[in-house]
């Protein structure tokens, strides 16, 4: 099990410029998560490029297993 607290810090970490940021635990389990994530770092990159840059970030908890299932919203940071 992941705490969104901790998936938080992960992405604050990568994405220190981020306009928006939000981890919500989707089924209150603890491993299912939705993660909105507005960054200046994703102008010019394609969405697949993007929510690789997420990926990295919760490469740890991916790779044990404390998160089963993951959804991705990513935005540039500036309109």
């Amino acid at each position: 099990m992941a705490a969104p607290d901790t998936l938080e810090t992960l992405l604050r970490t990568s994405f220190p410029d981020a306009s928006e940021l939000a981890v919500e635990d989707r089924t209150g389990g603890g491993d299912h998560f939705q993660v909105t994530v507005a960054s200046d770092r994703f102008d010019e990159l394609s969405l697949v490029e993007q929510h690789r840059l997420v990926y990295d970030a919760l490469a740890a908890p991916l790779a044990d297993g404390s998160i089963h299932e993951l959804r991705i919203r990513t935005r540039k940071g500036t309109p």
